[in-house]
């Protein structure tokens, strides 16, 4: 079977993955070459190969994986972290409305809940070297879907435009019978 120029390009000889990890501790796509290579020498119902693709890798090396813990935001109520620093994003866990020096509620109230939430993740972006502009992604969980309209008039004031892109559900129930929860991911 005859390959043309731009076909062979891409058929590479194997890589040293070895070498690839003690050089750079991130390496993107390099097994999905080899995917593509493979692929193109099983493609027999045409002359010309597959397009090839790309694809992005995320390691899960514990060297570039990093917990972040501010005293100034409620501790983890379980085996967790507040935050995770990974490839240059900023994984939050779900942050409640709880004051870090009681351990309590604010209050009962979903729009004081709520406003501490996000003060309570200002200080997690912050202790990771982010801030609310950072944020790429939330999810907002609600005790009751009814208060959606209360919790966006305050969760407004704290996102420059552009908003980070959302998703909001309402659950059956979260921890400590809180009346909101919002977990995010933001870029570094």
């Amino acid at each position: 079977m005859a390959w043309s120029a731009a076909a062979r390009s891409f058929l590479t000889p194997p890589i040293d993955m070895g070498a690839v990890r003690n050089r750079a501790p991130f390496a993107a796509g390099i097994g999905c070459v080899s995917l593509a290579g493979s692929s193109l020498w099983r493609s027999s119902s045409s002359s010309l190969p597959s397009k090839p693709f790309a694809c992005l890798s995320i390691s899960t090396d514990a060297r570039i994986k990093e917990a972040v813990q501010t005293d100034k935001a409620p501790a983890a109520l379980g085996p967790y972290s507040q935050a995770i620093k990974a490839n240059n994003l900023l994984f939050m866990s779900g942050v409640l409305g709880l004051v870090p020096e009681t351990g309590k509620f604010v209050s009962d109230s979903v729009e004081d809940q709520t406003e501490q939430v996000l003060k309570n993740m200002g200080e997690i972006l912050k202790a990771s070297g982010a801030s609310y502009s950072s944020v790429v992604k939330t999810t907002i969980m609600l005790a009751d879907l009814q208060d959606f309209k209360k919790v966006n008039e305050i969760y407004a004031k704290y996102f420059p435009s552009p908003a980070p892109a959302r998703s909001t559900y309402q659950v059956a129930a979260l921890p400590l019978n809180a009346r909101i929860e919002i977990e995010c991911i933001a870029a570094l």
